[in-house]
């Protein structure tokens, strides 16, 4: 079955990928008022999240900010559609990089680096850093359900030389590239909502106190790697604007938890200036309630 989906999905696809981005566009916009409008796609998700860190606003301001939300996950969704057949000039042209000389310095103090991201803005492109950087690129992700489409992500990150590895791959493979002397550069999405049986620390995100992932921080400490923030700002449509700041050269010096705090605000000051671009759709505030008391 999981074949059939794929030989019946991918010639859209791709078809659709090679349109002209001013097309896809247009299609981006069609698309928004059934998905809002009709479908309502997790629209009681988005609803209750800004509800919950956006209480001192009226429900006319939450509401612009969900239809400007949607009209950018519409484009986000074209976007991913056209990383298919996407040249290497245009993503380089619609995806800059202010300072990639901050990563540049690092490298020469021999050091990987755990890029610690969220899904803001666009995370889709992110790949095309390495043609800037030596660092061998790995992005830690969850494997597709379907087999045939996780196959195509992965070839589709590979042509830019970088690797796909799932969580319980991470350390193992980071591991041997260290013994061996190999740079790397490692991107987690640090702001998704950990199963809370599992939750190592609890941090207020948004005025709220939540349990929060702390794997990039921990691998940072057990392979000592330098630890960097990338902001992503949308200038207009389909053009975004990386910014790196690097929170430390030399993890083990801050107490537990302290670099996993330091993303969450600088994260939260993000979603505040510009709340559209942040992924609503995710429950990221479903543990709200009912804290352990040793995290209270």
């Amino acid at each position: 079955m999981q074949l059939l989906i794929y030989i019946l999905v991918y010639p859209f696809l791709w078809i659709t990928s090679i349109l002209p981005m001013k097309w896809l566009y247009r299609v981006s916009t069609l698309l928004y008022y059934p998905l809002y409008y009709v479908f309502g796609y997790r629209k009681k998700v988005v609803f209750e999240n800004l509800h919950i860190v956006f209480p001192e606003k009226t429900s006319e301001e939450r509401k612009n900010i969900a239809k400007k939300f949607y009209r950018h996950l519409c484009d986000m969704l074209v976007e991913s559609i056209k990383t298919l057949s996407i040249s290497e000039e245009e993503i380089i042209k619609r995806f800059a990089f202010t300072n990639i000389e901050e990563i540049k310095n690092i490298e020469k103090e021999n050091k990987s680096i755990i890029l610690m991201c969220a899904h803001y803005a666009s995370w889709e492109w992110i790949f095309i850093m390495q043609k800037y950087v030596n660092h061998k690129g790995y992005a830690i992700y969850k494997r597709l359900a379907n087999a045939y489409f996780d196959r195509l992500v992965q070839r589709i990150r590979a042509k830019y030389d970088t690797h796909l590895v799932t969580t319980k791959e991470t350390f193992e493979i980071l591991t041997k590239s260290k013994e061996i002397g190999e740079l790397t550069i490692n991107g987690f999405l640090s702001d998704q909502s950990p199963k809370k049986d599992k939750a190592f620390h609890w941090s207020e995100f948004m005025g709220v106190k939540v349990p929060v992932h702390t794997g990039a921080e921990l691998l940072a400490k057990r392979l000592d790697m330098a630890v960097v923030y990338f902001l992503v700002k949308k200038l207009k449509r389909g053009h975004y604007e990386t910014t790196f700041t690097t929170i430390t050269l030399n993890p083990n010096e801050y107490k537990d938890y302290e670099i996993t705090d330091i993303f969450t605000k600088a994260l939260e000051e993000q979603i505040r200036e510009a709340p559209e671009f942040y992924l609503w759709t995710h429950k990221r505030w479903k543990h709200r309630d009912n804290i352990p008391e040793q995290f209270q």
